[in-house]
């Protein structure tokens, strides 16, 4: 099941919107953090998405089984007012024990249509894994560039990000 936190739901989900961050990292993730990565870190960067949540700069989306998460995306729709147009898709995780189950499909199409429902015209993300990029392309995503030494890698090396873009269309 997939659904859209509240601000109310996102304070109970926070332990296991931590453990999907902290266990998708130590696995390779690249998204935004290096090694050590302790529990505790992956609950203050959650923790600190509460004012956009709030705000509504932010949606979170979890896919739960059994009341679990096991999957997360963030919709950010706060964009500056040339920006209006565009939202960006953010920390597209899955735990490593539920991957291969269409998870992160799930989300990400639930994504697409929540920020098509919002009058986004444009959605923007960028990646570094080369499965997270094939699933993108597979959606309808394309490669806007790759810009090499972008980001470190979990392990601090510096490596190539790409950044993908996806129109969609103007009917709700």
């Amino acid at each position: 099941m997939i659904e859209q936190l509240t601000t109310e739901s996102f304070e109970a989900a926070l332990d296991g919107l931590a453990e999907v961050l902290h266990a998708s990292v130590l696995e390779g993730a690249s998204v935004g953090f290096v090694l050590p990565f302790a529990m505790a870190e992956a609950r203050r960067f959650w923790e600190g998405q509460r004012g956009a949540v709030a705000s509504g700069d932010k949606r979170v989306l979890v896919a739960r089984e059994g009341g679990r998460i096991l999957g997360t995306t963030t919709l950010i729709l706060g964009m500056p007012p040339n920006g209006r147009q565009r939202g960006e898709i953010a920390k597209v995780l899955v735990h490593p024990a539920a991957r291969r189950r269409g998870l992160a499909q799930r989300l990400m199409r639930e994504a697409e249509a929540m920020a098509q429902a919002d009058g986004k015209r444009t959605l923007v993300l960028d990646t570094a894994g080369v499965e997270a990029e094939q699933l993108y392309l597979a959606l309808g995503w394309r490669v806007a560039g790759i810009v090499p030494n972008y980001a470190l890698s979990i392990h601090g090396v510096p490596e190539r990000t790409i950044f993908m873009f996806k129109e969609l269309p103007a009917d709700a």
